[in-house]
């Protein structure tokens, strides 16, 4: 693989030299020193990554090696997959901002969810993978197994079952790139999701357990295993895109391992970075400066840390092409 940069990393590193810009170039060379050095990366995915189509530039960073393992939200595991088998149905609405209220429910009468400024289209992708995801819940559920929410995906995906519908190039689905390496996933608070919630609907009808798929707190002892195996030597990096709980639930595995299991020579994250446009006020928990979270047990004093206040759908690409050369 060429050492050489390529036009993407060249221009950022001539422009990118103050404010957010220069915080973006410095997170991008700690990662790429972290990883260059042995060290592992997380990679948390907030808000609506997916459906920003983020697996363009993260399937290539999957297939890499230059992640390790990925904690995400139910929609995230889900949409990335919506948007590989219905993406000539999605709806683009660029003028979003002047929607009035009886735009949006046109929107849903059509069948169409929007998010910022595309809509999803109910029944090419939510009722698409429903319709295949729901016979291997059931099949699991016949044979009394239990699997995590993203195990279900992988083998939806790893069937075959989707590829009459494939509308994009496989290589831009980061879902198939990580499915083909069985990459390491935690997916807290999957029951806010679609899938989560159609799988909710099938437990109220009687006709799946609730206990088929696993849930957050097997997720914790999950990852709580898996942080011992692997936070040796140069240790794990944690990179948040956007806040919330897919940022908030991975980074406590390490106090909880320090405190509560009382394992003293736990090692810190190793390397911290955040991008989020969260302001650091009222108590806002997405937007705290990285140095409150030395405060609870998660970073060390010599943890490199950056926070990039920008748009993750503009940042984050920006730093993936740095690491991977382009």
């Amino acid at each position: 693989m060429s050492t050489e940069r390529g036009p993407i990393s060249k221009f950022i590193e001539k422009n990118y030299l103050h404010f957010n810009a220069a915080a973006l170039m410095d997170a991008a060379k700690g990662y790429e020193a972290h990883i260059d050095a042995g060290g592992k990366m997380m990679i948390t995915l907030g808000g609506a990554m997916s459906t920003a189509e983020l697996g363009i530039s993260l399937a290539e960073m999957i297939r890499q090696d230059k992640v390790s393992i990925i904690s995400c939200t139910g929609a995230n595991l889900e949409e990335d997959i919506m948007n590989l088998v219905a993406h000539s149905h999605y709806k683009r609405v660029p003028h979003y901002r002047d929607l009035s209220p009886q735009d949006e429910w046109d929107l849903l009468e059509n069948h169409y969810n929007r998010v910022t400024d595309t809509c999803i289209p109910e029944e090419e992708a939510f009722r698409r993978l429903q319709q295949h995801i729901h016979k291997i819940w059931k099949d699991a559920d016949t044979a009394g197994e239990r699997y995590f929410p993203h195990e279900f995906m992988y083998k939806m995906l790893l069937s075959g079952v989707l590829e009459q519908y494939y509308e994009i190039d496989p290589k831009n689905s980061w879902m198939l790139a990580a499915a083909e390496k069985n990459l390491p996933i935690v997916v807290p608070g999957w029951e806010d999701s679609t899938m989560g919630n159609i799988f909710a609907s099938y437990v109220i009808k009687g006709q799946l357990n609730p206990t088929t798929t696993k849930g957050g707190i097997e997720y914790m002892a999950w990852l709580a295993d898996w942080y011992v195996k692997n936070s040796e030597g140069h240790g794990i990096g944690f990179f948040q895109i956007g806040g919330g709980i897919s940022g908030d639930f991975p980074i406590c595995v390490v106090p909880m391992l320090y405190q509560d299991m009382e394992m003293e020579n736990i090692p810190f994250w190793a390397y911290f970075c955040q991008i989020s446009d969260s302001t650091t006020s009222y108590g806002s928990y997405s937007g705290a400066v990285p140095n409150e979270k030395i405060t609870w047990g998660k970073l060390d004093v010599n943890t490199p840390k950056f926070i990039v206040e920008s748009d993750a759908t503009i940042v984050a690409p920006l730093i993936f092409a740095w690491l991977l050369k382009q």
